[in-house]
């Protein structure tokens, strides 16, 4: 197939530019740089919203980090206050204060009265 065979099959004619592909007429230099604030605008929005999700995901860790903190001193709050009821009890301090040489007194206390300021 010859050269002029070929142009009238696919419809050229000489002297007549080809028209470029549909891809090529999108994505022209002159196209490309009018939009470079819109790429740019893109970008970014998408390294914000990037950096909210790991900011997000950090916070969601700390606190449950501090939950499980809060949890274990609730349990460590617990203890410690039925372990001083146990010890205030009035059997527990009488056997703390034996070794001191106190004894519990087993007459009721007596009323002391001032008969000077009558």
């Amino acid at each position: 197939m010859d050269q002029e065979t070929h142009k009238e099959s696919t419809g050229e004619r000489e002297g007549e530019r080809s028209k470029p592909a549909i891809g090529s007429r999108l994505f022209n230099q002159r196209w490309l740089v009018e939009n470079i604030p819109f790429f740019l605008f893109s970008a970014l929005l998408m390294g914000l919203y990037i950096y909210n999700g790991h900011f997000a995901e950090k916070k969601i860790k700390d606190i449950n980090r501090a939950a499980i903190q809060i949890r274990d001193l609730q349990y460590e709050y617990k203890t410690v206050k039925s372990e001083l009821m146990y010890l205030q009890k009035q059997s527990e301090v009488i056997k703390a204060v034996e070794g001191m040489g106190l004894k519990e007194i087993s007459a009721p206390p007596v009323r002391l009265k001032d008969t000077l300021g009558q």
